[in-house]
């Protein structure tokens, strides 16, 4: 189980659509904070869904509401990269996952950019 676990971690970082921020990353300020659409494409809302886990929910509510970005919230990389995997096996546009504390939240969105949690 730990080997895959490894492996996991180790494709989790080829994904576009995975943000996990370095220390380094976290002084310098994360590329898409206020500036979301330009990942999306979109200036649709965006909705947050904290303790995502594998990311069903997430990749549910994506497939049903096709005019909102999705962006799935929890620190368990070996769960976020099912989800990671299976929006982009289903080319996904409008969603995002991010792998950090929920008590992180201010380091990728500014205030008001998110419409929903």
């Amino acid at each position: 189980m730990a080997k895959k676990k490894l492996e996991r971690f180790k494709e989790n970082l080829t994904f576009p659509n995975l943000f996990q921020l370095s220390y380094q990353e976290q002084q310098q300020g994360f590329v898409y904070k206020g500036n979301w659409p330009v990942f999306f494409g979109n200036n649709n809302p965006i909705v947050l869904e904290l303790r995502c886990g594998k990311g069903d929910y997430t990749i549910f509510l994506t497939e049903k509401n096709k005019e909102l970005n999705y962006i799935g919230i929890d620190i368990k990389g070996a769960r976020l990269w099912r989800g990671c995997k299976s929006s982009l096996e289903k080319n996904m546009k409008n969603v995002a996952f991010i792998r950090t504390y929920a008590q992180m939240l201010e380091q990728y969105f500014t205030p008001g950019e998110v419409s929903e949690i």
